[in-house]
């Protein structure tokens, strides 16, 4: 398992709700908080490491040492957005991009814990914008999508090098074609969703 970057086509995909929590679920979020915690990062969702799944992990304070702050949500859902407030965000499909990014300051999270219990949070501050960041990602959605034209004007030569970057790997065969890609998120997603 490795995070995939921008264009990867995974990262538009749009995650699949899982119908169960197994062994295999559980190896998963331990992968992923583990290559979080190396990249520093504070949330990585499932399709950010080639997995089709509507599942993010998060831990605000980015430390494998504080084991309470891990959290990780199946099929989240938000509800109930309130307030506005414009901050600057990154993303690690997107390393060393940041752009400010207007998001509700309040909302309401429901999903499934690992242990496969239902949980309602009420979020503000940074938790509710990284959850959003999360979600958008399970809908296909980038953080570059929300930025203001002048921020996506100021993102454009980045954007050019990771798809540069992007296209010299299928070219050398690192990365598979968009319609191997395609086949095999719906493969996973029959063993799952």
């Amino acid at each position: 398992m490795r995070i995939i970057q921008y264009p990867h086509p995974t990262l538009r995909h749009v995650s699949k709700p899982l119908r169960r929590v197994d062994a295999e679920i559980h190896r998963i979020v331990r992968e992923m908080f583990e290559l979080m915690y190396a990249a520093n990062g504070i949330g990585l969702a499932a399709n950010q490491v080639d997995l089709p799944y509507r599942l993010f992990v998060l831990n605000l304070e980015s430390d494998s040492a504080a084991p309470k702050q891990e959290f990780a949500f199946i099929n989240p859902v938000l509800r109930s957005r309130h307030g506005m407030v414009e901050a600057e965000e990154g993303c690690l499909s997107l390393p060393s991009l940041y752009g400010d990014v207007r998001r509700p300051d309040r909302v309401v999270l429901n999903a499934f814990d690992l242990s496969g219990e239902e949980i309602t949070m009420p979020l503000d501050g940074l938790f509710a914008r990284a959850v959003q960041h999360e979600v958008d990602h399970l809908d296909g959605i980038l953080f570059i999508d929300r930025l203001t034209s002048t921020g996506l004007l100021d993102a454009k030569p980045a954007l050019i090098e990771f798809e540069e970057q992007f296209y010299g790997q299928r070219d050398r065969g690192e990365i598979p074609d968009d319609a191997a890609v395609a086949a095999r998120l719906a493969e996973l997603e029959q063993l799952r969703t």
